[in-house]
């Protein structure tokens, strides 16, 4: 394997940006003045793009590493052991890479050592996790002082994590045939949820079930309105995405591409979740049939790595009226509603959330105050957010976000 080789490293599926700069790099080695400000330029837009910490080159080829699907890298993530003869092949890769990775920079341009090597981007949209993940391989990979400690550093990573965008992303969505990443999911967790302890606890169990491979049940959080539904599936998400789960959002008028999603995800090693956020249907719908064909009652038995978790702010999720009920031009009126009915009854855990009581409402007003540093007397606190839900939609844990983020908003502006 020669340099030229190893752009065949560069990422799949990730931004057009990262196949640059090795080409650079290998242009600079052949005439280092020509194309010096070329390579600079091209990994500082990597650097911008992923503002991971740590030298630009080094961040570059982490990238490289970490994005790279092969058979050794998909072994890893399916937790099989590596035989001898392919660790012997891996290595001999890897002796190129670790001298390219530890390559001496010091003949830059020293207008430019200064960034090359300390430059760092405060922010930055990618999932925290996510980019605290690749910051920590990159300073594993910089802190190694031999191949056989760069290949083990790699060795644990893709075990741990997985390799290519399902290893590194929480979140996907599937848009065009394609499941594309989310490159930021909200930073939600269980116990940012002020209450609803049985609902967590229920849900709970079932994710560590599911993450263990044992029998675990389709969900369906629903009631009304604001109470948590969605966050706490995104917080689970945050909860157990070093365990190997991920997320993908579908949408009701994707539901005929589900097995087509499934067919996708159900040969790799991580354990997904199929989200379906605000679920219902109006009585001219019939998206509904492809659900209920992939949960229960297919052909194909669904892929023990892909669960279904749903949220709605209907317990019955297909629109009914007091006329279906009276329809004297439906023969077999009980067999139409029981069709209606069918697709609730294959989530195996139905888990309510309702509007909190007054008590718990302003719990949550104060447990937020606390989390954002809002200094303020309580009983004026209490009374502020008691107008507040009147105005803004009732007791509800969006009610008292909103209240809370208004009243920070505020100070803020009165300091200014």
């Amino acid at each position: 394997m020669n340099l030229n080789q190893l752009i065949l490293y560069r990422p799949l599926k990730v931004e057009c940006i990262i196949e640059e700069p090795l080409s650079a790099f290998l242009a600079w080695q052949k005439e280092p003045d020509q194309y010096e400000i070329d390579l600079f330029h091209q990994l500082l837009k990597v650097k911008e793009t992923y503002a991971i910490d740590g030298q630009l080159f080094q961040v570059y080829i982490t990238l490289l590493l970490a994005y790279h699907e092969n058979s050794f890298t998909l072994a890893l993530e399916r937790k099989e052991e590596i035989d001898a003869s392919l660790k012997a092949i891996v290595l001999s890769d890897l002796s190129i890479i670790y001298h390219l990775f530890h390559y001496d920079f010091s003949c830059l341009n020293p207008l430019y050592q200064p960034m090359f090597k300390d430059y760092k981007i405060k922010k930055h949209m990618m999932d925290p996790q996510v980019h605290h993940l690749l910051s920590e391989l990159c300073d594993h990979l910089a802190n190694t002082s031999s191949i056989e400690a760069f290949y083990d550093v790699l060795k644990e990573h893709y075990s741990t994590y997985g390799v290519g965008f399902y290893g590194l992303n929480k979140a996907f969505r599937y848009d065009q045939h394609k499941i594309i990443p989310i490159s930021h999911v909200e930073s939600y967790t269980l116990s940012d949820i002020v209450g609803y302890s049985s609902q967590k606890e229920k849900l709970i169990a079932n994710t560590k079930a599911f993450l263990l491979g044992e029998k675990a049940n389709n969900v369906l959080l629903y009631g009304d309105s604001g109470t948590g539904k969605s966050t706490s599936i995104k917080a689970i998400l945050n909860d157990f995405y070093q365990d190997g789960l991920r997320i993908v959002e579908v949408y009701k008028h994707q539901f005929q591409f589900l097995p087509e999603i499934i067919h996708t995800l159900q040969n790799r090693h991580y354990k997904f979740i199929i989200y379906m956020d605000d679920l219902s249907f109006e009585d001219f719908e019939t998206e509904y049939k492809y659900l209920k064909s992939v949960i229960e009652g297919g052909l194909e038995e669904k892929p023990n790595n892909i669960i279904i978790y749903a949220t709605s702010n209907r317990r019955h999720l297909i629109k009914q009226s007091w006329s279906e009920r009276q329809n004297v031009d439906e023969v077999n009126l009980n067999d139409a509603m029981q069709e209606k009915l069918s697709l609730v009854n294959r989530f195996g855990i139905t888990i309510l959330y309702s509007h909190p009581a007054k008590d718990e409402f302003l719990n949550i007003v104060d447990t937020l105050a606390k989390k954002y540093h809002l200094e303020m007397d309580q009983e004026e606190l209490h009374a502020q957010a008691m107008i507040w839900e009147i105005r803004n939609g009732g007791f509800s844990g969006r009610t008292a976000t909103q209240f809370i983020q208004y009243m920070v908003n505020k100070k803020v502006l009165e300091t200014l």
